[in-house]
């Protein structure tokens, strides 16, 4: 089993920065790939950016560029660091373990004010 807890949400100017920053219960090593996603009000769930194992990243089309995912295997941390924050990227924010059939975390509130 896997707990994943969120936290560097908050209220933010557009053309502002956030980290969001997840701690993973487990050696974070020992999971194949390490996801965040993201819901907006109303919306369904979307993926945003994956880091395998390998440290392969991957990002969804309206973030490449601004976002990056990154981790800390010795402090069993993952963040994603989001530059040039958009309205749109207004959503609560989801880190996901990719692990048997995978666990996700609570979510973190991103507020990006025009």
């Amino acid at each position: 089993q896997v707990q994943l807890v969120e936290s560097g949400g908050g209220l933010v100017q557009a053309g502002g920065s956030l980290t969001l920053a997840c701690v993973v219960s487990r050696n974070i090593f020992s999971i194949s790939a390490m996801r965040w996603y993201r819901q907006a009000p109303g919306k369904q769930r979307e993926w945003v950016a994956t880091l395998t194992i390998g440290g392969t990243t991957y990002y969804t089309d309206f973030v490449r560029g601004r976002f990056a995912i990154s981790r800390d295997g010795a402090k069993k941390m993952v963040y994603l660091q989001m530059n040039s924050l958009k309205p749109e990227d207004t959503a609560v924010y989801y880190c996901y373990a990719d692990l048997f059939s995978g666990y996700w975390g609570h979510g973190t509130q991103v507020t990006v004010s025009s």
